[in-house]
């Protein structure tokens, strides 16, 4: 492990994608689908591990990954923030 990897990351990076997918996906449903703000605050915190990630990873990825990445969060938090002012 290099001396600027962090623990977590090199932890995240020992996980199965396919099982890091299902887990996101199930939180992204459970929080699109949970009645009034409990809803929007589960797609906030899910908003605000993206942003830790994006954080880390911001250097190595390409300019087209990142605009991808931040019109995926930003629809991510618009959908949170509609959750929590409707409900």
């Amino acid at each position: 492990m290099q001396r600027t990897q962090s623990p977590v990351l090199s932890r995240l990076a020992r996980l199965n994608p396919t099982t890091v997918f299902l887990a996101a996906l199930v939180l992204v449903l459970v929080g699109l689908f949970a009645p009034g703000p409990a809803g929007g605050v589960l797609l906030l915190v899910l908003a605000a591990g993206l942003v830790w990630l994006m954080t880390v990873t911001w250097p190595v990825q390409a300019p087209a990954t990142r605009v991808l990445r931040l019109l995926m969060l930003t629809l991510l938090v618009a959908v949170a923030l509609a959750k929590l002012t409707v409900g």
